[in-house]
């Protein structure tokens, strides 16, 4: 009777303190850098992510920057330009190490997955250098795995067709368990997005408007944050932020502001920096219509 007694006492007190640490995930005016593939980069324009992370705790006032670069790699093969990809993975971290962020949301996986179970220890390898590169900023981690393929968005109905995406499948499933594992040894959240079946893309692999509510809320749920409805206003500011934000660190001239051009307009780099104020007006309209929403 002691030990029953005992049992109901603690068993709440438990629940209550599981719950403490997952809503304690967040804290005060924690600076998220999201960094990753198409799937990060696409969230940007979407918003869901974002608004459903801001309305679940607007009391923290957290910011986003997102870096998403489309078909992206640990090794930032996407980054280089008119450089290697070495010249653009050193201008992520340089960029990443200005913005000075305390959590991390990293999406990777897709693109490698295509290189089958061979190049698994490569990209392992790699990705545990990008954490190590990362470790100065002593910032939280969240693990994204990549997303699985659905046959029913495919854009060619075959059987052929149909054994690619499970080959796909299967090969998600392995890079998935790997980057579970390095979540795992760097004290990182990991949030398992390899789901079968969603009917949350629009061309079998890239998430839609649903799939990234959908997504959204899957993330949200593991970083302990309650379920909201998503105000179209804050939505529609977030979209808007990120974009300025966008051409703050990536301008269509590029090239000429900061690449092997620079020589003809690097003087009007000077400018970039003019997106800062407008980008923390807008947070700041944000932050108060999420204290008002909740």
């Amino acid at each position: 009777m002691k030990f029953q007694a005992l049992l109901v006492f603690a068993l709440p007190c438990l629940l209550l303190n599981t719950t403490v640490q997952a809503d304690d995930f967040f804290q005060n005016a924690d600076r998220v850098v999201l960094l990753g593939n198409t799937l990060i980069e696409r969230e940007q324009e979407y918003g869901h992510w974002e608004t459903l992370l801001t309305q679940g705790a607007p009391e923290k006032k957290l910011t986003f920057r997102n870096l998403g670069w489309s078909a992206d790699t640990v090794w930032a093969e996407s980054r280089g330009m008119f450089d290697p990809p070495a010249k653009g993975y050193q201008r992520m971290l340089e960029l990443i190490l200005e913005l000075k962020p305390t959590v991390i949301v990293l999406g990777y996986g897709n693109v490698e997955a295509f290189d089958g179970a061979e190049r698994l220890p490569a990209f392992e390898q790699q990705y545990r250098k990008l954490l190590a590169d990362l470790k100065p900023l002593n910032a939280r981690y969240v693990f994204l795995s990549p997303v699985k393929m659905e046959f029913a968005t495919f854009p060619r109905q075959t059987p052929e067709a149909k054994k690619f995406v499970a080959d796909y499948n299967a090969m998600i499933d392995v890079y998935s368990n790997a980057i579970q594992s390095l979540a795992d040894q760097h004290g990182g959240k990991f949030v398992d997005l390899a789901l079968p079946d969603q009917d949350w893309t629009e061309n079998s692999i890239h998430l839609d408007a649903a799939g990234y509510e959908k997504s959204g809320r899957i993330l949200a749920s593991a970083l302990g944050l309650p379920e909201t409805e998503i105000t179209p206003e804050i939505q529609s500011l977030i979209q808007k932020k990120n974009k300025l934000f966008f051409h703050r660190w990536r301008p269509q001239n590029f090239t000429y502001l900061f690449g092997f051009r620079k020589h003809e307009q690097g003087q009007n780099a000077k400018e970039i920096a003019e997106f800062d104020p407008l980008v923390a007006e807008l947070e700041a309209k944000i932050h108060e219509l999420a204290s008002k929403a909740k």
